[in-house]
């Protein structure tokens, strides 16, 4: 008689969900991974696909092809409608499959704030395809503005908003400043680089409000000598097809990126356990649910508390690492009260502001400048996945920073001006 082999599945093929997977990869277990993309994205990047500076084939890898040689492990590219924990399976669009361990690393989606009829004019940035409509609004803006050589109107297609001050509207701010002030306006000849307008704006005392407050205040001065202007304590009112208002103020602009909150997807409500407000299941110190020691959620989609107390940021770090320790588990096979809690290891923060400009905070060592952008340049090129992505993007980088020129910049109607 055949051994039963114990099946797997996992939902979400990010930084958690493919690391839990790589940890898995040589173990006996069936192991299914479902999302709703065919490939893992690395993230960090994606604000480089949206300013024109990287390809999405150089950030991103089909999940197929990481585990070719892994003949127990199988990818579907579908979406996950429901979970009965009881009976132990998901549900597909077209059937079911059934588990003994689950580990759901969803993610998070863009949150408005329930004002979800601004996503149409103020797209966030968590998909290929986000990055792209991103890029085409900015190079059509760019386009309109050419036609328009200094007529009335051309403002706001010069003017930029990032709502959000966090590393990714701080690197967003950082990298559209560059190619709409110094890098793209070589290309244009009846566009006036001291009219376009970089404005970033955050609800907060100041940006990056995770990050140490020194190296806070160095990245809002790096950002203004970019000719960025950012906006503190200041909430985002109402967003039109062209203005956005704040407090009494109305900025005209035909572009417009949501950098400014997250919630977990709905499907995590399946699950029927204590959540937090922002969506994100409140998970034991071993990952799992409560009362199912075979169900685990970690990453982004998780609210897992630390012994002090503190809720562990939503990075790619955290992620990677809840991966590993789950895999771990389950490759152990230990019951929930004798499992060795989930101990998250700080090793920094980094953030790029633009060219030769960047913060980072590493085991209590903070620094900033130079050297930071090339330790952030060392990190990612070290974690993207696969060679070929990695010495793409190196080649790209070495280009952009002696030419100070961004080569992907091609229109082909993914995204249309409002």
């Amino acid at each position: 008689m055949a051994e039963f082999k114990k099946r797997i599945v996992i939902v979400g093929g990010g930084f958690g969900g493919l690391s839990a997977a790589q940890a898995l990869k040589n173990s006996p277990y069936e192991i299914t991974i479902i999302d709703k993309t065919n490939h893992h994205l690395f993230q960090p990047l994606l604000y480089q696909v949206a300013t024109a500076a990287l390809s999405p084939a150089d950030i991103a890898m089909p999940i197929r092809a990481i585990f070719t040689a892994n003949k127990n492990i199988q990818v579907k590219m579908d979406e996950v409608w429901s979970i009965d924990i009881e009976n132990k399976f998901v549900e597909i669009s077209n059937s079911k499959i059934s588990f003994d361990y689950l580990i759901l690393a969803l993610g998070t989606r863009h949150s408005y704030f329930g004002k979800p009829e601004w996503e149409k004019i103020a797209p966030g940035l968590k998909t290929l395809n986000d990055a792209l409509v991103i890029r085409e609004k900015i190079l059509l803006s760019l386009e309109e503005a050419e036609k328009l050589n200094d007529k009335t109107g051309i403002d706001k297609y010069l003017t930029f908003v990032i709502v959000g001050g966090g590393p990714t509207g701080v690197e967003l701010a950082g990298a559209i400043a560059e190619i709409a002030k110094q890098t793209m306006m070589k290309d244009f000849r009846n566009i006036n680089a001291e009219k376009t307008k970089v404005i970033l704006i955050e609800g907060s005392s100041r940006i990056l409000s995770s990050y140490p407050e020194s190296l806070s205040k160095k990245a809002k001065i790096d950002l203004e000598k970019f000719g960025v202007k950012v906006i503190l304590n200041q909430i985002v009112q109402e967003i039109g097809s062209d203005y956005v208002r704040i407090a009494d103020k109305i900025i005209k602009t035909k572009n417009i990126i949501w950098a400014a909150g997250n919630e977990a997807p709905s499907l995590l409500k399946s699950l029927h356990t204590k959540m937090d407000k922002a969506g994100r299941v409140l998970v034991n110190q071993d990952c799992s649910i409560h009362n199912h020691e075979n169900i685990f959620v970690i990453g982004d989609a998780a609210s897992f508390l630390d012994k002090k107390g503190n809720l562990l940021p939503g990075v790619a770090p955290v992620a990677i690492q809840q991966g590993k320790y789950v895999a771990k588990i389950i490759l152990e096979e230990k019951k929930s009260g004798m499992r060795v809690p989930f101990t998250y290891m700080d090793k920094g923060n980094l953030a790029t502001i633009g060219k030769a400009k960047a913060i980072a905070e590493i085991r209590g060592l903070k620094f900033s400048g130079l050297f930071a952008w090339l330790t952030w340049s060392f990190v990612h090129i070290l974690f993207l996945i696969g060679y070929r992505n990695r010495v793409r993007v190196m080649a790209e980088w070495i280009w952009n920073y002696i030419t100070k020129q961004h080569g992907i910049r091609l229109i082909v109607g993914k995204a249309k001006n409002n």
